[in-house]
């Protein structure tokens, strides 16, 4: 009786469970069938539903299929679950994430959010997990079932949010005392690739069919982002790039609109200096004439052992400018605690980045832009009315121009603290310029139009902090006075092959040949070299054997004067080109041939022989191998200011310098009566090896070969690969 009785027991607690799973799987299925994914010819997704809703199930378990890897990284590294995979050497990265990102707060926050957001974040949670339910033999790292909340952690799309600029160091330093090295690839020493973006728009009265255009050329770690369509019977038609797991296109276009975004160097975040005591068990900081209580909070950070899961527990500490990061001491005085302040307004970047995919004009864009949540990108815009614009990140505090906010400043004085926002009109921005033309490549925007350029003196100094790098040069020289634009030579003009830096630095380095004295080895030795270099019009080429000399002079000449030229606020290629003494001038020449010889068996080596692509595998952390093959790449690192990015290094095992990051998403479009778009993607739309779209972009990508965009269902008749509802 006993038995029967345990028996019944245990039916009425599980078969609630089990009627809710089958109640869940069976609205994930009335789901998919609102739901209809075409696969094109490369194996991109263009998802079609009834709503809104039905269009993001679609694209999340589009998504999933082409690499749940990447889309459950992101969300790991969102939520700070990096250590429950990694073990303990992520502990600071996620200690650093959960400063900011609390589950219980994000909760209550989805619960907040309004109803037609809330409709989206819980298609986006039932995309991914009915992609999980139908493919048992994906083993989730850590998240094995997603929420609808979750979305809240990862909400704006580019790549290193503002959390990231917390040093881990600094913080395992304070709250573990602990000394944690940030782990970087063996590089040989490479110069760190420029990070950022290229966008342009080119308006109707400088090109040939009197239409808008836009260049969409992020540069990233490769593989960072899907490319897909979303489209839906609520108005909904969006194609671009989309950070992997987001519900949103974020760099794309609709059939009105296009939007690119460059990483900005806005001064959006602030550190302070808060002056803590402790007294009577507690600590207390001071603000005016105040001595306000320090906020206390405990974090736990699990992590993954070889005995299984283990934890750390923190005790956090937050002012009313944010969490402690760290400590700074000087001098006599005593220690002071940093602290510091972003943009935290999940809810509002959320519907700001979806929001804007849905613009059909640029008046309505603007509204979105009005929500001011986006902290960290530039704004590129064109639209099928002729408007071209360019808005500088729309989260901007207001604060005294007085004190110089790149340094930590003093948080015990209420004159540091923010005092609203900038208003759009009082952020830079542009509308419909008067040379026809907008660029940002992640400068200041100070020469963006040509003459119809912002003035610095108009604005408080922290809407900037950036100056003009080498490809900023490059594009104002691709798009001045130029009148008769089309989608090919725009295309033209992303990859165009020139090589501001070395125009600017390499006459420094010739002279100081010409002047050098007979009896200097380096004289003879370098002959034959500067004889080529002294012929060579500055551009890349897979054949050119001074574009590889030169990049490896310029390597070497960076890393012995790099440092000086920031120290003393002039761009690297200026200081080449009148600091630098001959002598370590010609010294680097030198090495560079030395370098060359020694790794390919000859300085004259083209540069196609030393610069490649390969993917081998879908790892975030990759791996390169000489003997297996691999492609030319023709164009280099942003760094000598060409605007088609490709940074590539050697690795332990190679020779051969290998891409990473850099061009990652190249889309030029024409905003008509119709919208026409090319595109293309490093390597390929899937993530696994096996997949015919694994690489099937890789040569495309090398030479700068962009593929034509179905963006019209009609486009697609011919060109289909595949016609599902998800699960199917």
């Amino acid at each position: 009786m006993k038995k029967f009785v345990l028996i019944f027991a245990v039916a009425c607690i599980s078969f609630p469970a089990w009627g809710a799973q089958r109640a869940e799987v069976a609205r994930w299925e009335h789901e998919a069938q609102n739901v209809t994914i075409i696969r094109d010819n490369w194996g991109i997704a263009h998802v079609y539903g009834k709503t809104d809703a039905d269009a993001v199930f679609g694209m999340e378990y589009a998504q999933a299929e082409d690499d749940f890897n990447r889309v459950e990284t992101n969300y790991i590294n969102g939520m700070g679950r990096l250590a429950e995979t990694e073990g303990k050497s992520a502990i600071y990265q996620d200690l650093r994430m959960k400063l900011f990102i609390d589950p219980e707060t994000l909760k209550k926050q989805y619960a907040e959010s309004p109803a037609w957001l809330k409709t989206l974040m819980n298609a986006f949670a039932d995309g991914l997990n009915y992609y999980l339910y139908k493919h048992p033999e994906v083993k989730p790292k850590v998240i094995k079932r997603f929420e609808p909340w979750m979305a809240l952690s990862f909400t704006e799309g580019s790549i290193g949010g503002d959390i990231e600029r917390v040093n881990i160091t600094h913080l395992a330093a304070f709250y573990g005392h602990e000394l944690v090295v940030q782990a970087r690839p063996a590089n040989r020493d490479a110069i760190p690739e420029p990070t950022g973006s290229n966008g342009m728009a080119i308006a109707p009265s400088n090109t040939v069919d009197h239409h808008a255009l836009l260049l969409i050329n992020p540069h990233t770690s490769f593989y960072f982002r899907s490319e897909l369509q979303m489209v839906s019977d609520q108005g909904l038609d969006a194609y671009g790039a989309v950070t992997w797991g987001q519900f949103f296109i974020y760099q794309g276009f609709n059939p009105h609109v296009g939007w690119m975004h460059t990483s900005s160097g806005v001064d959006a975040v602030d550190e302070y200096l808060e002056t803590v005591e402790k007294r009577g068990g507690r600590y207390y900081y001071k603000y005016g004439n105040k001595e306000l209580p320090v906020i206390v909070k405990q974090i736990t950070v699990p992590y993954i052992t070889d005995h299984g899961m283990a934890e750390r527990k923190f005790t956090a500490y937050f002012t009313e400018h944010g969490p402690v990061i760290g400590e700074e001491t000087g001098g006599e005085q005593k220690a002071k605690w940093v602290t510091i302040r972003l943009m935290q307004e999940p809810i509002k970047a959320l519907i700001q980045s979806y929001t804007r995919t849905k613009a059909t004009n640029f008046k309505s864009f603007l509204q979105t832009m009005e929500l001011r949540a986006d902290s960290s990108n530039n704004t590129i815009f064109a639209d099928s009315d002729g408007d071209i614009a360019y808005y500088q990140a729309n989260f901007i505090p207001k604060r005294d121009n007085s004190f110089d906010f790149t340094k930590p400043v003093d948080g015990s004085n209420p004159a540091t603290d923010w005092h609203g926002l900038l208003t759009l009109d009082e952020t830079p921005h542009l509308l419909n310029p008067k040379s026809g033309w907008i660029y940002n490549s992640n400068d200041a925007p100070w020469n963006a139009a040509g003459i119809g350029s912002l003035r610095k003196a108009d604005f408080p100094a922290y809407v900037e902090k950036g100056g003009e790098s080498a490809r900023g040069i490059h594009a104002v020289r691709v798009l001045g006075d130029k009148k008769d634009f089309t989608l090919d030579s725009l295309i033209g003009a992303a990859f165009d092959s020139y090589l501001p830096w070395f125009e600017r630095a390499m006459p420094a380095l010739i002279k100081a040949w010409d002047q050098d004295a007979d009896s200097d080895p380096l004289k003879a030795k370098l002959a034959e070299q500067i004889s080529v270099l002294r012929k060579w019009d500055f551009r890349w080429g897979v054949e050119s054997i001074p574009t590889s000399l030169a990049v490896f002079w310029g390597e070497d000449i960076v890393r012995h004067t790099g440092r000086d030229a920031r120290t003393a606020g002039i761009p690297v290629y200026d200081y080449v080109g009148s600091k630098v003494p001959s002598e370590q001038l010609l010294q680097s020449l030198a090495a560079a041939s030395d370098r060359l010889t020694a790794d390919f068996g000859t300085w004259k080596t083209p540069w196609g022989d030393i610069n490649r692509f390969q993917r081998l595998d879908d790892d975030i952390f990759t791996h390169f191998d000489d003997s297996k093959a691999s492609i030319p790449v023709e164009f280099t690192s942003s760094e000598w200011g060409s605007l088609a990015s490709f940074g590539a290094r050697p690795y332990p095992n190679t020779k051969k310098w290998y891409g990473t990051s850099g061009n990652s998403f190249v889309a030029v479009v024409e905003f008509g009566k119709t919208v026409r778009a090319r595109a293309v993607t490093a390597g390929g739309e899937s993530g696994n090896p096996a997949s015919p779209h694994f690489e099937d972009e890789a040569e495309r990508y090398a030479t700068g070969n962009l593929r034509e965009v179905y963006f019209y269902r009609s486009q697609l008749q011919g060109h289909t690969e595949r016609t599902y509802h998800p699960g199917d």
